[in-house]
This record gives structure tokens, sequence and C-alpha cells, in this order.
């Protein structure tokens, strides 16, 4: 009587084992899906930005003030990024680009226009949001209107304020005044944050009006019913549950505004002296001067504005973590 050898089936792996499998694979083809947009930017992000640190390390050619030679460039070490951050200049009205001081002056309008245009068009932002997320009849046109001025291009708002704040244009006209807005400084600040928030306010406005949104009614209906007042409503309701939309909108407009050029630049030209120039306007003009200058000048901005970006980021994330933190304690009670 002759035996049959049974055969028997391999164990199947275990399912943490499939699950690892089937991860690694969807991990695979993620990579492959996201590898061209990651060359994509890495050509068109990536390489100019390696490129201009390179060049700020290098001479621009020209006389040599030293020996009064030409001289066709070189490496310059970090004599570029300390022209700016180190020189003085002797007079009040130094032209851009040309100064250490004019650097320093440029980061103080840069941000001084940041902070306040941001501080206005937020406030002026969650107001209209707020009128906007309202029901009432012809809501659909307040809401288009409002977005009129954001959608102009920033070169046409600049011309149409050129023509509103002067001598004799419409604002002086309804206040009844003579006031130099393009020749006197703070005029001109004061034109240029009134042309931006203007512009900008819908931006902001829109990105609230979609954190309102998602606000349930019933969470205000429950509030009024235990006597809350349309103050405590909106700030122990309304500003906690658009925080998120709020600071995502607050850091756009930041990165915006630390980036302005165009609007003072035909606005006022970055006068009277260098009043109202903004780095993007200095780098500009450092330009035809020299490239390699330029370059570092470049790199100081984009070093300034990713920091500022850094502690935006890194403030947002301390907060999700603590949050997550306080979740996992409050589960394992």
């Amino acid at each position: 009587m002759s035996s049959v050898a049974q055969v028997k089936a391999p164990p199947r792996p275990p399912k943490s084992a499939r699950r690892a499998t089937q991860k690694d694979k969807e991990r695979r083809s993620a990579i492959w899906l996201i590898l061209p947009t990651i060359t994509l930017l890495l050509i068109v992000i990536g390489y100019p930005i390696v490129t201009a640190v390179v060049e700020s390390f290098q001479k621009d050619p020209g006389l040599d003030p030293a020996t009064g030679m030409f001289s066709e460039g070189g490496f310059a070490g970090f004599s570029n990024y300390l022209h700016f951050l180190l020189q003085q200049c002797g007079t009040t009205t130094c032209p851009p680009g040309t100064n250490g001081a004019a650097f320093w002056v440029a980061i103080g309008n840069t941000f001084l226009f940041a902070i306040v245009t941001v501080v206005l068009e937020t406030v002026l932002g969650v107001w209209m949001a707020i009128i906007m997320n309202r029901t009432f009849k012809g809501r659909a046109l307040v809401r288009a209107s409002v977005l009129v001025p954001w959608a102009i291009p920033t070169a046409v708002t600049a011309k149409l304020m050129l023509f509103m704040f002067s001598t004799y244009g419409i604002v002086n006209t309804v206040l009844h005044q003579q006031i130099l807005w393009l020749s006197d400084s703070s005029a001109a600040r004061v034109a240029i944050i009134v042309s931006d928030v203007w512009k900008t306010t819908p931006f902001m406005a829109l990105l609230i009006l979609a954190g309102l949104q998602i606000i349930p009614e019933e969470v205000y209906e429950a509030a009024r019913m235990d006597g809350a007042s349309t103050v405590q409503q909106f700030f122990q309701i309304t500003v906690p549950l658009i925080k998120p939309a709020l600071m995502v909108a607050i850091l756009f407009r930041t990165l915006d505004a630390l980036r302005m050029y165009d609007l003072p630049a035909i606005l006022t030209g970055g006068g009277p002296g260098i009043s109202t120039t903004t780095l993007s306007m200095l780098v500009v003009g450092q330009i035809r001067q020299g490239f390699n200058a330029a370059a570092a000048l470049s790199t100081l901005t984009f070093l300034i504005i990713f920091l500022v970006a850094f502690i935006f980021v890194r403030f947002l994330g301390a907060n999700v973590v603590a949050n997550q933190a306080g979740t996992k304690k409050g589960d394992a009670r």
C-alpha cells in the first residue's frame, strides 16, 4: 500500500506583515507620484536660490577702489554682506542700493508697512467677513463687489492712488487740505498703508469668511440661550473657532507684505529720499550697480522672510503639539 505525500500549503504571513507590505507599496507609489513635482521645484526654486547664494560670495567686476585698476571679480567672502550690514551713509538722501544705512532704513520701512497693514487688514477683514457671513438679500453681490479691489492689478491700484493722493486729488478735496502726500515722508508712508489696506483687505476677508462658514449656527443659538452677549459670543466662540483660518491668513499676508515692491515703487518711487524704500526695491536698485552684491542683498532678504515664516509656523506647531499632548493625557485618564 503506497502512501501519498501530502503537500502542505505555505503558511500565510500574519496580518500585520501584510499590512506593512501594503504600506510599503503605497509609500513607493506616493514617492513616484510626487517625484516630478519635487524635481520641478528643485529646478525652478532650488537652483536659483543656490546660484544666488554662490554668486553673493563673488566680487562684481569693475574698478577696485583700493588699486584703481579694473578687476574681473573673484571670491569676495562676506564682504558683500558686510557692505550692507556695516557701512554707513553720509547723507539722508542716499539713493537706494548704495550703502548699508539704506539697508537698515529699508528693513524699518518694510516691517512698518507689514505690521501696520496686516493689523488693519485683519481687523477690517474680520469685520467684513462677519457681515458677508450673514444672511441678507443681495449677499452674493456684496461678496463679489468686495473682491474687486483685490482683483485689480497692483500697478493699476498704484496709479489710481497716485491720482487720488496728488496735490489736487480727491483725497485733499474731500479733506479740504493741501497735504503733500507724495513729498512728505510721514504722509507718503500713510498713503502707501492706506493704498495697501484698501487693496488687500478683501483677501483677508475671504480667508476669514471660509473659517466662519464652518461654525455651526447651533453653537450661537446655544450661547444665546445661555445669555451670552454679542461681544461674549465673538470673543469666546467666533475668535477661537476661526483662529486656524485667521492665522493662515495673517501668515500669508505678512509674507506678502514683506515682499512689497510695486505699490511703493509706482506710488512714491521710494521717496522722498529713502523714507518709503522697501527691501525688494533696494534689491532692484542694487542690481543696476552690481549683480553679485544684489545677490547678497536678496539672500539677506530671503533669510529675513524665512525667519519670519519659521517663527509663525513654529508658533502654530507648538500649539498643535500641546493640544495633542493634552488630549492624550485626557484619554489616559
